[in-house]
């Protein structure tokens, strides 16, 4: 799905807070707290403060594929701390405030130089069981499986030392 500029989208920004368990939690802009754990394959488990809960991994080329209590949808990497995601049809950017990355990216917005970001890549709505599975070989090849380097929000310290991957991005 390609950017179109008329489209409107919601941004919705988190922080994230390293937890003495090392688990994480993440506080989003929309009133929603999850708490997030890496799970030993690289994927992260997280549950809500809705009653959601479930996984996300990162399959490769920055998507990140989200269960989320059965259903899944797919999200992008943007760089700058950006994720895009298309969920039940809405387009929505998360920004992670947490990270350095972030940071940039609002500060490069706000001066009016988002030109120099590039322009949103929306996520596939569907992939399927081949194409994830390419999509982790790929990974795996690059060396970023098992590293669970995207969606991590700030990564935290704990789980940076391991990462290999995007500091500043939204999977973890």
């Amino acid at each position: 799905m390609s950017y179109d500029p008329y489209r409107q989208y919601d941004i919705v920004r988190y922080r994230d807070e390293l937890l003495p368990d090392q688990s994480v939690r993440r506080i989003y802009s929309n009133g929603v707290t999850e708490w997030r754990r890496r799970l030993p394959n690289g994927t992260v488990a997280w549950q809500d403060s809705r009653g959601q809960h479930g996984t996300d991994e990162l399959l490769g080329e920055g998507i990140v594929k989200r269960v989320a209590s059965g259903r899944v949808f797919y999200g992008k990497e943007q760089g700058y701390g950006r994720t895009a995601w298309m969920i039940d049809g809405r387009p929505m950017v998360t920004v992670n405030e947490t990270s350095f990355g972030g940071r940039l990216g609002e500060m490069l917005a706000m001066v009016g130089l988002a030109g120099m970001m590039s322009a949103i890549v929306w996520p596939p709505l569907i992939l399927s069981p081949e194409e994830e599975e390419q999509l982790r070989a790929a990974a795996q090849q690059q060396g970023s499986i098992g590293s669970a380097g995207g969606d991590m929000g700030s990564t935290p310290a704990a789980w940076s030392s391991d990462s290999g991957g995007d500091a500043d991005s939204d999977f973890g």
